[in-house]
């Protein structure tokens, strides 16, 4: 009889770096959009300047990186606290569906918009 192997490492390893990848680039980058630039500290840049910046090949695999691994960290804390943190053990087929599901189509909306360019 042959055993069926789990996903869930997969899962916990998208959940760890997607958790770490946001906790060092987002509060920068939302610092910067959200608060410094609104407030006038620093000179927002122009739309020329943004668009030269977001067409470079490694600003876009940043980029890619950072929503598709948020977007899985999401998905990961948001199964487990529908749950454990609300009991609802007999939807987890359902949940991980939806859960992973969404993270996969933001993942692929981000790399073809990066990517489109």
């Amino acid at each position: 009889m042959k055993t069926r192997k789990s996903i869930d490492p997969f899962w916990w390893s998208l959940f760890g770096t997607g958790g770490v990848i946001a906790a060092l680039c987002l509060p920068a980058l939302l610092f910067l959009n959200g608060v410094a630039i609104p407030l006038g500290w620093i000179e927002a840049p122009s739309y020329e300047h943004v668009l030269t910046l977001v067409k470079n090949s490694l600003t876009r695999l940043f980029l890619f990186v950072v929503i598709s691994l948020s977007l899985f960290h999401w998905a990961h804390r948001f199964r487990f606290t529908l749950y454990d943190g609300l009991q609802l053990k007999h939807l987890n087929q359902l949940i991980a569906v939806l859960c992973y599901g969404t993270a996969m189509i933001g993942t692929i909306a981000s790399l073809y918009t990066l990517w489109g360019l």
